[in-house]
């Protein structure tokens, strides 16, 4: 079983297994702190994905690495939002999505998914089913990171649905860690969901 899930990594440089575990750690600690609407979400985010975007630019995962790029970005962004305050309130708590939020939320996803398909034909990356399928959760993953800087409550709804499909992906392709990891990040995800929603019901 131990080396049926692990045996891809026997061929592995020893520091980039090592980093993997150290990206995990800190991802796991920025979700659950995300789902206590810690503000440290961000930094332990920050260390985690820039982590992880020099691994899968070794790995030649070309659409995950953007997605990685893209989240430590929008970390900072977020991490900005949610410092400020309006009359010692925050200025962002958590909400539900408007109409209009509803309607970019669509359109950054289609344009992701575009500019994820132009980046794969570039560099020749649909030589798979796997890169299909990423280009969907890239567009999700993407919507979802917008949506929890502006601290929307539906941002966990999509980090349920791209951590699920993560999870068979990332063992496919031979980095069972990181699948591990996405099997934990949906059972937080889910817990996530109903702690915001209690704390909107309030």
């Amino acid at each position: 079983m131990i080396d049926f899930l692990f045996s891809q990594y026997n061929d592995y440089p020893t520091q980039d297994i090592i980093l993997e575990i150290v990206a995990i750690i800190f991802g796991l600690a920025s979700v659950l702190l995300a789902k206590n609407n810690n503000i440290f979400v961000y930094p332990t985010g920050i260390i985690s994905t820039v982590i992880f975007v020099y691994l899968l630019y070794k790995w030649e995962l070309i659409g995950d690495m953007l997605i990685n790029g893209y989240y430590t970005t929008m970390s900072v962004y977020g991490w900005y939002l949610w410092t400020l305050k309006k009359d010692n309130q925050e200025e962002y708590p958590i909400s539900v999505m408007k109409k209009q939020e509803v309607g970019l939320g669509i359109v950054i996803f289609l344009i992701t998914v575009l500019f994820v398909i132009l980046v794969y034909h570039f560099f020749d990356k649909f030589t798979s089913w796997t890169a299909y399928v990423d280009t969907f959760t890239t567009g999700v993953f993407f919507v979802g990171m917008w949506l929890m800087a502006k601290r929307k409550i539906e941002n966990w709804i999509l980090w349920i649905i791209g951590d699920i499909i993560s999870i068979p992906l990332y063992f496919y392709k031979g980095y069972t860690f990181t699948s591990l990891q996405y099997f934990v990040f949906t059972i937080i995800a889910i817990y996530a969901y109903r702690e915001w929603k209690k704390n909107l019901a309030n």
